[in-house]
């Protein structure tokens, strides 16, 4: 009799432990979840209301047919600027953190690995900025190759275009990219590179045989998160090509600055969501479809 009621008595002071458990982590976590529902699932449910509501609050779906009348070479653009600049975004990533993990001349490894994180810690509004005097039709670039003989005054060009943009978002987020890629190529065992070395095979071989399918998830991640980042900006392509065609971001800006048109704005926004969805599903299959793989 008394066995069974100190087991009792320790299964209640379990269960008791367990829901002080459970209370601590929920006390934990209350804070960032509160942050998220009033920033981010609030403003989110805010702007789905709006976007399909007409001015008596019956729903419509008049919002989204204005939005692709109006906007659809700029949804188009937008896809397409973004998509350009992931693949080129990845494309620097692995390329520079090939080097870092597999260049030979330490004095190059150690200068491009203080160089090629300055862009993180600048803001993209100031990339903007800087991208306007830097590619306009008189500015550092066209100095610097009129300077070097590549190309004559008279054929110095602005690049403030859709040109611009993707420069900029390269510039921008391939550090990123880079800094999470170098980082997983870092941490590969170094026995596969040196038996491939060993062996002959240059240094674009092995990065591409050997380490690129090893950090291919991390190369993924990167990218998908720069393609949502890019989808977001508003700085960049409003400061180097407002003009039509533009991103979605400026006509966001454009519908709720001059005509004070909310809903319209909000099926905007709503369309980008869907774009950035996009990105997001394409990782998730490619992660599952590796799971998978790992399990068989």
């Amino acid at each position: 009799m008394g066995d069974t009621t100190s087991g009792n008595s320790g299964a209640a002071e379990a269960a008791s432990a367990l829901r002080r458990g459970r209370l601590a982590g929920l006390a934990l976590i209350a804070p960032a979840a509160a942050i998220v529902v009033a920033f981010f699932v609030g403003p989110l449910g805010i702007s789905f209301a709006l976007a399909f509501r007409d001015k008596d609050g019956a729903f419509t779906l008049e919002h989204f047919a204005k939005s692709f009348d109006l906007y659809t070479n700029d949804l188009v653009f937008t896809l397409a600027i973004v998509l350009l600049s992931s693949a080129l975004i990845a494309v620097v990533a692995v390329a520079i953190a090939g080097y870092l993990t597999l260049g030979e001349n330490p004095r190059a490894v150690a200068i491009l690995r203080w160089l090629y994180r300055w862009p993180l810690f600048i803001p993209f509004v100031v990339t903007g900025q800087v991208m306007r005097t830097f590619l306009a039709k008189n500015g550092m670039l066209n100095h610097v190759l009129i300077g070097v003989g590549l190309i004559e005054p008279l054929s110095a060009q602005s690049l403030l275009d859709w040109r611009g943009i993707v420069i900029a978002f390269v510039w921008k987020q391939a550090p990123f990219v880079t800094l999470l890629v170098a980082g997983a190529m870092a941490s590969l065992d170094r026995q596969h590179v040196e038996a491939a070395r060993n062996l002959g095979a240059p240094r674009w071989r092995v990065l591409w045989d050997i380490v690129l399918p090893q950090v291919r998830g991390t190369v993924l991640v990167g990218v998908v998160l720069s393609y949502v980042t890019m989808l977001s900006v508003l700085s960049v392509p409003l400061m180097i090509n407002p003009n039509s065609p533009t991103m979605i971001t400026v006509d966001v800006a454009y519908r709720i600055n001059t005509h004070s048109d909310y809903a319209v704005a909000n099926a905007l926004c709503l369309m980008s969501l869907l774009v950035a969805a996009g990105g997001a599903w394409f990782y998730l299959r490619h992660a599952v479809r590796s799971a998978e793989r790992n399990a068989a």
